[in-house]
């Protein structure tokens, strides 16, 4: 069962694939069928450049318990002290 279900969200970064490093502007986030992921269902994200080929990305696919706990520990590493005091806005 396919759910069609996508979500994008803007970014500023980077991704390497291939070997070279290019601008993320965009995350593409859906859960479906992978490609290559041994799972018959998984969170999937596509980091793209705007206005990049379609090619031009870096890919991920992770069984929804992979995905949470991901999810979980970036929030976690956010949230520690030294880091909010490095990302805090200016003013």
């Amino acid at each position: 069962m396919c759910t069609y279900i996508t979500n994008t969200a803007d970014m500023r970064g980077s991704g390497l694939a291939n070997g070279e490093w290019f601008r993320l502007d965009q995350a593409v986030v859906y859960f479906d069928h992978p490609q290559d992921a041994p799972v018959d269902h998984a969170l999937c994200i596509d980091f793209r450049p705007a206005g990049g080929p379609p090619d031009m990305r870096a890919a991920v696919e992770l069984d929804a318990e992979s995905a949470r706990a991901l999810a979980r520990t970036i929030l976690d590493l956010l949230d520690q002290d030294e880091v909010r005091v490095l990302t805090a806005p200016a003013g």
